[in-house]
């Protein structure tokens, strides 16, 4: 299991649309990918789990995947997140 702690960058945080680029991210792989907040954790794949998290700006994550394609999932995720969700701010 891959686990690394991410911090949400853009603007509007962990939004609808951005949490929609998250989930279809998600979905592309095999392995089980998870997203943690504090005492929280959700399926990455699921809209309403990510939904939940109300992740603003500045808010810290952990990004956990399990699986065959373990360390491509992390990469995708992690890219994402740090690119600001292909958000300008």
């Amino acid at each position: 299991m891959k686990s690394q702690a991410v911090t949400v960058i853009n603007k509007l945080g962990l939004h609808a649309r951005a949490a929609t680029k998250l989930v279809g991210c998600a979905a592309g792989f095999e392995s089980e990918v998870r997203v943690v907040r504090g005492a929280r954790s959700v399926n990455a794949k699921s809209i309403m789990g990510v939904l939940t998290l109300a992740a603003a700006i500045g808010s810290e994550l952990v990004i956990e995947t399990e699986g065959p394609d373990e360390e491509a999932a992390m990469e995708a995720i992690t890219a994402l997140i740090s690119g600001r969700f292909g958000e300008d701010k």
